[in-house]
């Protein structure tokens, strides 16, 4: 059999590693500013374009997409070239892919800082760029699977499996939350509201972590653990297990982020039994790691990369240990809206997806450019400052969540609350200073690696096109060895799609479809009504603004907290939310029973000055609303949106409507002056405190009875 002589295509690699330094980076600067801007309000400069609630969401998505998703993509495009000996089916297409992923960040970021959001984490950015970003992705997978398909070799390899998995789930995740009805160019609504909204969500939201943070890394860690320890995975049959097992088991657990919510109880219950399962394929592909790694662990001591390597699975076991346990409700009533739900995520990220990364770019860049890495010494000092960093940033943040929690529910010996919520705020201020300092340590080691990784090319040479050969898959025998059962799913890409699609649909589906079909898990309350059009306004500007990330409405039936704010929340009270805001962190105090509870004048001041009526908060100051006009220029169209949605306004209402919004601004107005605020109608604040004010009076407070008393006591 003659072989074919080719060149695998190194320089898509390097851009995309380029992109994933520079934007790790800038997220990770990012994230420093808002977790010292939570011990230092002032750090929020009074701007709107440094806001926390606007900060955040490009923090995250820069992490996730930008970070993680560059380095999935370099990663990808290496492995796939060298296992499949062949080069990638189209450099066109990896060009499309690298730059259009490229504007996605960009245009996500400058959107999110103007203010232009859906309000659902992770899938924040609007509906335009939610097109381009199904574009991009459809390039992604056909790149992917011409390569596959013009391969030399007969078998797929285990990570092949785990980006196939990738592709499929994130591009159905991302479609079914994304289906949302366009207002502008800028402002769209979810086709989803309240409960569903939530639980669609929750689905598309852990499992983004499931299959945008933790499938590809593992197919990273298939290729990359072996390769740098220099023997071959431990066990080939605990991956096949760990693959089939974890992409049907993980698409189930998305209810657990719901857990004591307006969510059906059966779809809680579901979330939680699928996240305890979890552990096991979790754990399966921890060990196979950390197995391979037998007989290498003198090279350890000394090799950074390794060093990485078993950081990053240890990090990776403690977080999918961790994940299943906060599953329990009796941990979830403590975990659940505390700081300990962000120390767990950030184990994930800056362990194991971190140092992968790391690892796997000193791994690739000196076999790129043909040297050896510039300096050992570095990267090992590298090493240590983001696992001092990882520790500083982790530690501190569990204190804090069981800081909160406890003081959350302290009463004293009369039956009252001890602590009002902002001293619970003000006890942990100074976990808040340490976890940025850790995030510093953290953000120094990167810049240790690019500098170290910029210094590794400047003493080789790129080598852009590097030859390689192989025998054309036609012209190969047929292999006499006996094939296993799972051989004719795994040697056959397309199918192997189609069962990942298959296995991945099926939790979905059953999730999700009797949640929107049976009109039992939603009941409808008659005295809830839609929002009046100023309060929909203020609705939008509170989305906008961010003020989820840091407030939930989501009063769970708990004794502390319908002491604190009143009557637990029901279904039925969010069936005209759009987005729904029940929040997953409380910085702040829950706010659904916060109408009525503060006059006009509080609100007004308090979003200018958080400190001059609260002292020691914080909050950021919203000076902007008090002086930026209400655009009422489109209330019409979101009024026919809403009503396409099926939310109850009367026909024809949408030409009307601009003129019952003035008639209640002019009442807030006419309150805030009689308590001498010259407040100007036709400013956002006014629409702000119509929203806040309208929140959670719907409905009564029912009489307490032997059932509800019950109730609390869970």
């Amino acid at each position: 059999m003659q072989a074919e002589q080719f060149y695998y295509d190194n320089r898509i690699v390097k851009q995309f590693g380029i992109a994933t330094m520079i934007w790790g980076l800038v997220g990770m600067l990012v994230g420093v500013l808002i977790a010292f801007q939570l011990a230092y309000p002032a750090l929020n400069f009074g701007i709107p374009y440094t806001s926390f609630g606007r900060l955040r969401p490009i923090h995250t998505n820069a992490v996730i997409f930008a970070f993680v998703g560059n380095a999935v993509f370099a990663g990808a495009y290496y492995i796939m070239q060298r296992v499949l000996k062949a080069r990638l089916y189209s450099d066109l297409l990896s060009k499309i892919h690298l730059w259009g992923w490229q504007l996605i960040i960009v245009l996500g970021a400058i959107s999110l800082a103007m203010g232009y959001t859906t309000g659902k984490e992770y899938a924040e950015l609007e509906w335009p760029i939610d097109i381009l970003i199904t574009v991009i992705w459809l390039v992604f997978g056909i790149n992917m699977f011409g390569t596959i398909l013009r391969r030399r070799e007969r078998h797929l390899y285990v990570a092949l499996w785990f980006f196939i998995g990738t592709w499929v789930t994130v591009a159905m995740l991302h479609i079914v939350n994304s289906f949302e009805y366009p207002v502008s160019l800028f402002k769209s609504y979810s086709l989803y509201a309240g409960v569903q909204d939530a639980l669609v969500q929750w689905w598309y939201g852990h499992n983004a972590v499931a299959f945008f943070l933790t499938t590809p890394f593992l197919g990273l860690m298939y290729y990359f653990v072996p390769k740098a320890a220099n023997r071959p995975i431990y066990s080939y049959r605990w991956s096949i297990i760990h693959f089939w097992a974890l992409i049907f088991i993980y698409i189930w657990a998305g209810p657990h982020h719901l857990l004591y919510t307006a969510l059906p109880a059966w779809a809680q219950a579901l979330g939680t039994v699928f996240s305890i399962m979890l552990i096991l394929p979790s754990w399966g592909g921890m060990l196979n790691g950390l197995f391979t790694l037998r007989g290498a662990w003198d090279r350890v001591r000394e090799d950074p990369i390794l060093k990485m390597f078993v950081v990053a699975l240890t990090c990776y076991g403690m977080a999918t240990f961790e994940g299943p346990m906060l599953s329990l409700k009796n941990v979830n009533a403590i975990s659940h809206y505390t700081d300990w739900t962000i120390a767990h995520v950030h184990v994930g990220a800056l362990g194991f997806n971190g140092f992968l990364i790391f690892g796997m770019l000193y791994y690739m860049v000196p076999r790129m450019w043909n040297t050896t890495l510039y300096s050992r010494k570095m990267a090992n000092t590298h090493f240590l400052l983001g696992t001092v960093g990882i520790l500083l940033y982790a530690i501190p943040l569990y204190w804090a969540g069981f800081s909160q929690s406890i003081m959350w529910k302290k009463f004293t010996e009369s039956g009252q609350l001890q602590y009002q919520f902002l001293e619970t705020v003000t006890h942990i201020i100074p976990m808040y200073i340490l976890r940025g300092i850790g995030g510093l340590c953290y953000l120094g080691g990167t810049v240790l690696a690019a500098v170290n990784l910029y210094k590794t090319t400047k003493a080789g040479r790129f080598v852009a096109n590097e030859a390689a050969e192989g025998v054309p898959l036609k012209a190969q025998a047929m292999p006499v060895s006996k094939m296993h059962w799972h051989s004719v799913i795994e040697r056959k890409p397309i199918r192997l799609l189609i069962f990942s699609l298959i296995v991945v649909a099926i939790g979905g589906m059953i999730e999700l479809i009797p949640t929107f079909l049976i009109d039992s898990n939603v009941p409808t309350i008659a005295a809830v009504k839609p929002y009046t059009p100023l309060e929909l306004q203020g609705r939008d500007i509170y989305v906008r603004e961010g003020c989820y990330t840091c407030h939930s409405q989501m009063i769970r039936p708990f004794r502390d907290e319908e002491a604190r704010y009143g009557e637990y929340s029901k279904a039925g009270e969010f069936i005209y939310d759009r987005p729904f805001q029940w929040g997953s962190k409380r910085t702040g105090p829950d706010l659904h029973r916060v109408g009525g509870k503060y006059p006009d004048s509080w609100h007004y001041k308090h979003m200018n000055d958080p400190q001059e009526i609260s002292d020691g908060s914080i909050m950021p100051a919203y000076p902007w609303l008090l002086d930026k006009d209400l655009d009422t220029s489109n209330t019409a169209k979101k009024i026919r949106v809403m009503q396409s949605l099926g939310v109850p306004y009367p026909e024809g209402y949408d030409k009307i409507a601009n003129a019952e919004l003035r008639k209640q601004a002019d009442e807030i107005t006419a309150r805030l002056r009689s308590e001498k605020i010259k407040a100007v109608s036709s400013k956002e604040i006014i629409a702000v405190i119509a929203y806040l004010q309208r929140l959670g009076t719907d409905i009564k407070k029912e009489p307490l009875t032997t059932q509800n008393t019950d109730h609390e006591i869970h």
